[in-house]
């Protein structure tokens, strides 16, 4: 068969030839270094799971198995279970999104649904839009399928519409070739920004204009620590995909994840998810139920909004602290994230050896690009894992490393070996 396009590789092992286009995440390769107690990792965006009380996730586990039993434990339908959907209609509702059980497909975290989406509508060469940088695990989803992808650059008020406009004229309208858009409205990853609700309906407009759908992934929309709430794109219009998970809010091993999509959509990537896993773990699924009918969940978010914001805020005055005038960065309103601009002659990546050697880790910007061109003088760092204390002294150690590079580079002015941009 043509799709097969079988490789040998040094070991002679038959790999397919989209596996070697494949690139491995940057955040999961550092994740061994982030588990030395010597290192300050800014690198991963895990949640702190030890605010979570441990009396309300006991109540929800033994739940599971005292009024489930075997039901738990055995295979279940692969949209997953009515009453775990009815959960998600009501976490759905509080923000604004009405919908019913028929479009919510559960999956294992948010980034099954990825590689669903795109196993479901991408052909190589087909061209998808998002933002850039985007998600790194969202690239990786994408990449084994061989999209064409589009990076539309983003400010502080999220995608530009004005240059989203510009590549959608190149593309034209209705053109097969492009299929979705992919979007992180709500403190984006890595950027940290919130596309605000005129670029919104803006984007809706346009998906309509030029024919493609929207993906919204929405990880972290309950973690808002300034301004008030803003409506997703899918309470704007009901042909929006949207991606939710628990693992921001409770627990990311359980990889619960779930789309909100049209009948059309559900319907294929339903037969396409048929032959991934057969259907998630039921087990999983009950204690999801239990946590949020059963605990008071809300009083825990809360307390994870407020050490984030604290955490958040830590890692602001740190960078207005330390960091060399010639930075900027992001002032994120939720989510995770701040992603730090350098000169332009800065490389992050070579630079992370020397960050690990003082102690600290962060992801390199290059990493959110599919290109490895792009992003070379950025980073993201991440807040929401260490104590305020580690993280001023982490930005602290990151200064002295940034200040290493630009004091080489100026002495190379001075010498007369390069010239100054």
């Amino acid at each position: 068969m043509p799709s097969a396009h079988l490789i040998f590789d040094e070991t002679g092992d038959k790999v397919a030839k989209r596996v070697t286009k494949m690139r491995s995440s940057a955040v999961r390769d550092l994740f061994a270094a982030a588990t030395n107690p010597d290192i300050i990792s800014l690198s991963g965006g895990m949640p702190d799971v030890s605010l979570l009380p441990k009396s309300a996730v006991q109540k929800a586990t033994r739940a599971a198995w005292d009024e489930e039993r075997a039901a738990a434990l055995q295979y279940g339908s692969t949209d997953g279970r009515l009453n775990t959907k009815k959960v998600i209609i009501e976490l759905m509702q509080a923000i604004g999104v009405r919908t019913k059980p028929e479009n919510i497909l559960l999956t294992s975290g948010a980034q099954e649904a990825l590689d669903l989406i795109a196993k479901t509508y991408i052909d190589p060469g087909d061209i998808i839009i998002t933002e850039g940088p985007t998600y790194l695990g969202a690239l990786q989803a994408f990449s084994a399928y061989e999209p064409d992808v589009r990076f539309v650059e983003f400010d502080e008020e999220g995608m530009r519409m004005d240059l989203l406009e510009k590549e959608l004229k190149s593309i034209g309208k209705n053109n097969p070739k492009l299929k979705f858009l992919y979007t992180i409205p709500n403190f984006q990853n890595p950027g940290g920004v919130t596309m605000t609700p005129p670029r919104r309906r803006r984007l809706i407009e346009l998906a309509e204009e030029y024919g493609f759908m929207i993906v919204e992934d929405d990880p972290y929309g309950r973690l808002r620590y300034d301004g008030g709430h803003v409506l997703p794109l899918r309470a704007l219009s009901d042909k929006v995909v949207y991606l939710g998970t628990v693992s921001k809010v409770f627990a990311p091993g359980l990889r619960l994840g779930w789309m909100v999509c049209p009948r059309s959509v559900f319907a294929k990537v339903n037969l396409v998810k048929q032959g991934t896993d057969l259907c998630g773990s039921a087990f999983n699924q009950i204690v999801v139920e239990h946590y949020f009918t059963d605990t008071p969940w809300e009083k825990t978010l809360q307390k994870f909004v407020r050490t984030y914001a604290t955490r958040r805020d830590a890692m602001l005055d740190a960078l207005e602290k330390y960091f060399p005038k010639e930075a900027s960065w992001t002032h994120p309103a939720g989510g995770f994230f701040v992603w730090v601009t350098l000169p332009k002659y800065v490389d992050t990546s070579s630079m992370l050896s020397e960050a690990l050697e003082h102690g600290v880790t962060f992801t390199p910007g290059d990493g959110f690009y599919n290109d490895g061109m792009r992003g070379k003088n950025c980073m993201r760092i991440a807040f929401c894992y260490e104590t305020p204390q580690n993280i001023e002294e982490a930005i602290r150690r990151l200064a002295e490393v940034i200040e290493e590079r630009l004091e080489l580079y100026r002495a190379f002015i001075e010498a007369g070996a390069i010239k100054e941009n």
